[in-house]
């Protein structure tokens, strides 16, 4: 099966680790795994931020990119969420609007193509601690995802997983919600760290590296016991 690899810009400029991390996983799934290296942005930032047309610029790129892979896996849902349930907004009544309804079902999130299009949950992953997990907005609300990561993690062996109050609450980061409205961000992201350290949980996990990101600048911040940890990375634990 040939998996062409979408790396969203954060992942590949603050956490690549994640990405190889990935690929790792989906190769002992016997994947045969593709790098576009022309790939750029999905447009997201520039699409929530209210520039349409620069917006469909990116876009528009995205799918020359990917155009023709069988399947596209992501690390992130709100990425996925975005491509899925947004460039049909912005390409209606468009010459491309047909190739966009093929890409939106061509592209995955990493732990749903490995639940849903591989049905493969054991990796032989080992990860010795107690785990609590974080449904992201995107993952929960835009791609339907909430136990397929919970399915994979309970393979993992040594890993407790235990669930928090709350769950379903945003992380308060949002993209740009997280500057303009810093206040309110940090209060929610308090509210879930607080929530997460309720559980005696040592790991943090999530299918989304954005909604780690805001709550790893928290979690330092206070100088708390809390370990951030992206679900490829969790699955690549254990064995080389």
């Amino acid at each position: 099966m040939k998996v062409q690899l979408f790396i969203p810009c954060f992942i590949d400029q603050l956490y690549p680790q994640t990405a190889f991390n990935m690929v790792k996983v989906l190769e002992k799934a016997t994947c045969e795994v593709l790098y576009n290296t022309n790939q750029t942005c999905c447009g997201q930032p520039a699409f929530n931020a209210g520039f349409r047309d620069e917006a469909r610029s990116v876009c528009s790129k995205f799918l020359k990119d990917f155009e023709g892979a069988d399947y596209i896996v992501g690390p992130s849902a709100s990425c996925v969420g975005f491509v899925r349930n947004y460039y049909g907004q912005l390409f209606e009544n468009s010459s491309q609007h047909n190739q966009v309804k093929d890409l939106g079902k061509r592209i995955y999130e990493f732990t749903e193509f490995l639940t849903e299009v591989l049905k493969i949950e054991n990796y032989g992953a080992e990860l010795t601690g107690k785990a609590t997990y974080h449904d992201s907005c995107a993952a929960l609300r835009e791609c339907r995802i909430k136990e397929g990561p919970r399915r994979l993690l309970s393979h993992v062996k040594g890993l407790e997983l235990v669930e928090m109050n709350d769950v379903e609450t945003c992380c308060g980061f949002g993209g740009t919600f997280s500057v303009k409205f810093d206040a309110i961000s940090a209060g929610m992201a308090d509210q879930k760290v607080s929530n997460a350290l309720a559980t005696g949980a040592e790991y943090l996990i999530s299918t989304d590296m954005s909604c780690l990101m805001q709550l790893e600048g928290y979690i330092r911040g206070k100088n708390l016991s809390l370990k951030t940890m992206h679900i490829a990375d969790v699955l690549a634990s254990g064995w080389e």
